[in-house]
């Protein structure tokens, strides 16, 4: 069983090719919510997350996803049986920080065993600062063939339950990372306030609408895209990304920026 969150597709990317090379099947986390749920694995079944980092850390929604659910193996009453193997795979577009440090935290408190992660790299999509953008179509090109033999390398450790395999690209200073700009990223940048739309650019054809992996994009045919201000928003700049006109902003920091989604 394979759980998976994705914005711009890199990580839908992942997880579907490890779909292919496992047979195990994917579940979106965004479909499923944060309310308590039960997952029953077939005895052996692996258990696999994949999720993109999210200012050096898991994004809120995977991490309350975790908070909500049970593992359970057929015929077996425990929570999680201690011979589950689990492993993660987290995209970013440059380093990942702590991120996997606090994941397995997170499963531990559920009483899952993280036994094996690796970290890919993959073209960046987080524009919403104004020192980044998206990366050079050779740029691009390049992550995305370097993630795909990483992943590959990979799959031989998940199909032979291989643990303490972590492949992890955490960058010079960790600790910084997550814990100090980590830390203003969730407090400050995770809001859908700043996003707005250039109305006489909109096509009204609805695609922000449905890129949005929470449904945090309000839309209908007789007017332009609104957001809920509700607090789902994750800041993943699908809506963004996947506007064919580039109508949408998120307030100046955007101006003059590109767009990449996984195609």
């Amino acid at each position: 069983m394979i759980f998976y969150f994705s914005g711009t597709g890199n990580t839908k990317w992942a997880a579907f090719t490890l779909k292919e090379k496992t047979g195990e099947q994917v579940i979106n986390m965004a479909d499923e919510g944060n309310r308590n749920k039960t997952y029953t694995l077939k005895k052996g079944e692996r258990l696999g997350f994949c999720f993109p980092v999210h200012g050096w850390r898991p994004p809120l929604l995977v991490r309350s996803f975790i908070k909500s659910i049970d593992i359970k193996v057929e015929k077996d009453t425990y929570r999680c049986a201690k011979d589950t193997y689990c492993y993660a795979v987290c995209t970013a577009g440059d380093n990942i920080g702590e991120t996997i440090d606090i994941f397995r935290s997170d499963l531990s408190a559920k009483g899952i065993i993280l036994h094996s992660s690796l970290s890919l790299i993959m073209p960046e999509s987080y524009v919403g600062l104004p020192f980044m953008d998206v990366d050079t179509p050779e740029n691009e090109r390049r992550k995305k063939d370097n993630a795909e033999k990483e992943l590959n390398d990979f799959v031989p450790y998940i199909i032979e339950k291989e643990k303490g395999i972590n492949r992890l690209v955490i960058g010079s200073f960790p600790k910084l990372n997550t814990r100090v700009f980590g830390g203003f990223f969730t407090k400050f940048l995770i809001t859908d306030k700043p996003f707005k739309v250039t109305e006489d650019k909109c096509l009204k054809c609805g695609k922000c609408a449905e890129a949005c992996p929470v449904g945090n994009v309000l839309f209908s045919k007789d007017n332009v895209p609104a957001w809920k201000h509700d607090g789902s928003c994750l800041a993943c700049f699908a809506c963004y990304h996947h506007c064919p006109v580039h109508a949408i902003e998120y307030g100046r920091r955007t101006r003059h920026k590109g767009q990449y989604f996984f195609k």
